[in-house]
């Protein structure tokens, strides 16, 4: 997956990235005509092992900062969304592209804006479709017409149940619009029950492409305090529900780009939220300095997911794509 410059550049830590590449390339040069003096090289380590906690530091007080603003919008999102609300149907004649998989290819161009196959947001636990403000704009204004923001349960209990009617209501954004297939952007646990209802449930003749942003593929052991709820011992790792998303799944025509970060707090280990399963078509983009919160609101995310939504052809690759 081709990461645009300004994702590279828009969680670079105070243009460290940058410095640090000069002061390699410098010390690598310089050696071969005389040793760098022991004071270079003892700062130079000062500070790369300084990068780190500033990295930390500054993603934590983002992290506060969207916690503060999401609680203000919290309450806009109580309430489930409008039927429809920036859903227009497809001009007819219009087919959706080939869903079945292709072997992946260099250049994919981009879909036009008439073809793109609505996109659902899907909020994480105890969360709702208020955090995707922002994401929402940013498709909006980049051509996406047709999307909609759905409302769990924050009661819900189990993740089989919750997947099961994110296909009912996916089965009625079909009918509504006149697609065949839509594309899914979750956050979190959202991530975690479109997944499933992706690889269990049959759900990959709707789903084209689902992007996961921080979602516990894998299980997570964050919190043991909270494992009281339901869902929750459903994400910890060799669950039921984890388990069985680890099984064979022969033929799933779902494409899968899950964003996961170095800073994720929520996520134990942070590899979690990464997808490795050899039946599945897969990318795995890494996102520095933005913790948990962040991924739905970010800029530099946001561009990352436009990206991801404009491929019309399967393109997974097994590997990783590390963005600084």
């Amino acid at each position: 997956m081709k990461v645009p410059p300004c994702f590279s550049r828009s969680l670079s830590t105070f243009g460290l990235s940058d410095l640090n590449e000069s002061l390699s390339a410098f010390s690598l040069s310089a050696f071969s005509l005389t040793p760098l003096a022991p004071g270079v090289i003892r700062q130079w380590r000062d500070l790369r092992q300084l990068r780190a906690p500033a990295t930390a530091l500054r993603a934590t007080a983002l992290e506060l900062a969207i916690l503060a603003g999401h609680m203000l919008l919290y309450p806009t999102g109580l309430t489930a969304e409008r039927p429809g609300r920036g859903l227009t149907p497809r001009p007819r004649g219009a087919e959706d592209d080939d869903p079945s998989p292709v072997a992946p290819a260099a250049d994919i161009p981009a879909l036009p804006e008439a073809d793109r196959p609505p996109v659902v947001l899907l909020h994480g636990f105890v969360d709702n479709r208020s955090v995707f403000v922002l994401l929402r704009r940013s498709l909006s204004r980049h051509g996406w017409r047709h999307l909609e923001c759905l409302n769990y349960s924050p009661l819900t209990c189990d993740i089989r149940a919750a997947a099961e009617l994110l296909g009912r209501h996916i089965e009625e954004i079909c009918a509504r619009t006149g697609h065949s297939r839509v594309d899914i952007v979750g956050h979190s646990l959202g991530g975690l029950l479109a997944r499933y209802y992706a690889q269990c449930l049959g759900g990959d003749l709707r789903v084209r492409t689902l992007v996961t942003l921080g979602t516990p593929h894998s299980g997570t052991t964050v919190a043991p305090l909270a494992s009281a709820h339901p869902v929750v011992r459903q994400m910890r790792p060799g669950s039921s529900v984890i388990e069985e998303l680890r099984g064979p799944a022969p033929g799933c025509r779902t494409r899968f780009v899950s964003f996961w970060s170095d800073l994720d707090q929520l996520m134990v280990p942070i590899e979690t939220a990464r997808i490795e399963h050899p039946d599945l078509l897969t990318e795995n983009v890494q996102v520095s300095g933005i913790g948990h919160l962040a991924m739905p609101v970010h800029p530099a995310v946001a561009a990352g997911i436009r990206q991801a939504l404009e491929k019309n052809e399967s393109t997974g690759t097994p590997g990783a794509v590390s963005v600084a």
